[in-house]
């Protein structure tokens, strides 16, 4: 059986809380997995819903992630904070891709670090 994760990716110049963060990324996760096969998202449910928290340093490189993302066929969710708390509205936090083949995943955020 093929193996499915998620990878959502975060900058690492907002400097949100650990709060604020997690929320973030829950976002990313959801609304990214609403792009996906309805076949991908079965299989990567099965698989325990496998996800991975990774960083990049500007939003230049997040916007450079997504792109490559979508070349290859990805489903990626970009989110956009409201900015009701510590941030100004409409900044972008978080990218999520997938839920898709690791193997894929891993061809374009493998050079990425965990959080």
């Amino acid at each position: 059986m093929t193996d499915y994760k998620q990878c959502i990716i975060i900058r690492d110049d907002l400097k949100l809380s650990k709060g604020k963060l997690a929320v973030q990324v829950a976002h990313a996760a959801v609304s990214s997995m609403e792009w996906a096969s309805k076949d991908d998202i079965e299989k990567w449910k099965k698989g325990g819903q496998k996800k991975v928290v990774l960083r990049v340093k500007t939003l230049r490189d997040m916007f450079e992630m997504k792109e490559i993302a979508r070349k290859n066929n990805l489903p990626t969710a970009l989110i956009k904070d409201a900015g009701l708390t510590q941030i100004e509205p409409g900044t972008i936090t978080v990218l999520g891709i997938g839920p898709a083949e690791v193997d894929r995943l891993d061809r374009i955020t493998g050079d990425l670090k965990l959080v």
